[in-house]
C-alpha cells in the first residue's frame, strides 16, 4: 500500500497541507494560551502516522474522472485529502474515549497521554477524567479544523461544483457519527440471543460509520472535484459500498487476528473492548454450546490474557465464523472489483484504484 499513496507523490502532498494547517494552528492556539499548545503537539502525534488511503481513494477517483496531475483542481483535491486526514483524526480520538482504548499506531491514545502528563505533575482532579476531557476537546478541534481546510480546498473551483462537493462531504460527516451513535448502541443493547440479527446490526453499523468515510465519499468527492456527471458519480459511490464494507470486515478480522507488531494495538484488542462485530455474530451463530458459552462469558473482558485471547480466537476459527467472514469479504471485493473494472474511467486512475482496492481488504494493518 505505501507504494500506491505515494505515486505522483501524494503523500508528501498531503502530508505538506496538513502540516500547514496545523502549524497555522499552533500559532492560533499558542495566542490562547501557550500550555494548550499540548494540544496541537498530540494531534500532529496522531496526524503523522496513517495510510492516507481515504485520501488516495479521493485524489486517484479525480484522476480516473479525467483530473489533470497539475493546477488548481490538483490543489483542491489534495487539501480535502488533508480535510479527510483531519476528519480521521477527530474520529479516531472521540472513538479511543468511546472505545476506552490504550494504544493506537504503536503509542498511547489521546486520552492516555493526557492522563498520564495529569498524573506525572500530580494536578488536582481525576487524571482519567482530565485525558479524556482534553482528547474529546481535541477531537473537536480537530473537526474544526476540517471545516476549515475544506473550505479553504474548495474556494478556486466554480460554485457549483464546490457546493456538490462540500454536500458529499457533509454528508459522510453526519453518516460517521450516527453510525457511531449506533456502534455505540449495538454495545448497549441485548446481543447473543439472535445472532443472525446481530449481524444485521453490526453491518449496518459498518455500512453508515466506516464505509461512508473510509471509502465511498472520498471516491464521490474526488469524481465531484474533476466535474463528474451524475451518472458517473452514482456509479463510483456503487463502488465504494462493498469495498467500505471488506475495508472494515478487515479491521475486524485484524482487530483479533493482527499482529500487534504490524497493527499497533495489542494482540485480541477488539475482543478485550468487547466489539459486537460480525466475526462475533458468526461465532454465536455456528460456534457449539462450549464456543458460545466461552464468548458470551469472555468477550468485553478487559483483562484477558494473552492465553485468553488464544483461546478465544481458536473457539473463533472452529465455529467456521473466520472462514465465513474471509468469504464475505471476498465476496464483496469481487462485486467492487468487477464494477471498477467495468467502469469506463481514464488511465492511470483506473489502475491505480484497483490496486487501492486490492490493498484496502488484503492488508495486514
Amino acid at each position: 500500500m505505501p507504494a500506491v499513496v505515494d505515486l505522483e507523490n501524494l503523500r508528501a502532498d498531503v502530508d505538506a497541507a496538513v502540516a500547514r494547517h496545523l502549524e497555522a494552528l499552533e500559532a492560533q492556539v499558542a495566542a490562547l494560551g501557550r500550555p494548550a499548545t499540548a494540544l496541537t503537539a498530540q494531534a500532529a502525534a496522531l496526524l503523522g502516522g496513517g495510510k492516507r488511503l481515504r485520501a488516495a481513494f479521493a485524489y486517484w477517483s479525480f484522476r480516473a474522472h479525467g483530473g489533470a496531475d497539475a493546477g488548481p483542481e490538483r490543489e483542491a483535491v489534495v487539501r480535502t485529502g488533508a480535510a479527510l486526514e483531519l476528519f480521521q483524526a477527530a474520529a479516531l480520538l472521540h472513538d479511543d474515549v468511546m472505545d476506552a482504548s490504550d494504544t493506537r499506531r504503536g503509542q498511547p491514545t489521546a486520552h492516555r497521554a493526557f492522563e498520564a502528563r495529569h498524573a506525572t505533575a500530580g494536578w488536582a482532579g481525576e487524571p482519567v477524567r482530565f485525558g479524556e476531557s482534553a482528547a474529546i476537546l481535541l477531537g473537536d478541534l480537530c473537526l474544526v479544523a476540517t471545516q476549515r481546510e475544506i473550505a479553504e480546498a474548495l474556494a478556486p473551483l466554480p460554485r457549483e461544483r464546490a457546493e456538490a462537493v462540500r454536500a458529499a462531504f457533509d454528508t459522510m460527516q453526519s453518516e460517521v457519527i450516527v453510525g457511531q451513535y449506533l456502534d455505540v448502541l449495538v454495545q448497549a443493547e441485548p446481543w447473543g440471543l439472535d445472532p443472525h440479527a446481530d449481524e444485521e446490526r453490526a453491518r449496518a453499523v459498518i455500512r453508515a460509520k466506516t464505509t461512508s468515510y473510509s471509502v465511498r465519499q472520498p471516491l464521490v468527492v474526488g469524481a465531484l472535484i474533476a466535474g463528474a456527471t451524475p451518472a458517473q458519480v452514482a456509479a463510483v459511490a456503487a463502488v465504494g459500498l462493498p469495498l467500505g464494507e471488506a475495508f472494515q470486515l478487515r479491521d475486524d478480522v485484524l482487530g483479533v487476528f493482527g499482529d500487534p507488531e504490524v497493527t499497533g494495538k495489542p494482540a485480541g484488542d477488539d475482543l478485550r473492548e468487547g466489539k459486537r462485530t460480525v466475526l462475533a455474530a458468526r461465532t454465536m451463530a455456528a460456534g457449539d454450546a462450549a464456543q458460545r458459552a466461552l464468548l458470551a462469558e469472555r468477550l468485553g473482558d478487559a483483562h484477558l490474557t494473552d492465553d485468553d485471547v488464544a483461546a478465544l480466537r481458536e473457539a473463533v476459527v472452529a465455529s467456521g465464523a473466520l472462514a465465513g467472514v474471509e468469504a464475505l469479504i471476498a465476496e464483496l471485493a469481487d462485486d467492487a472489483i468487477s464494477r471498477l473494472e467495468a467502469a469506463d474511467l481514464a488511465a492511470p486512475g483506473k489502475d491505480v484504484l484497483l490496486e487501492l482496492a486490492h490493498a484496502a481488504v488484503d492488508r495486514a494493518f
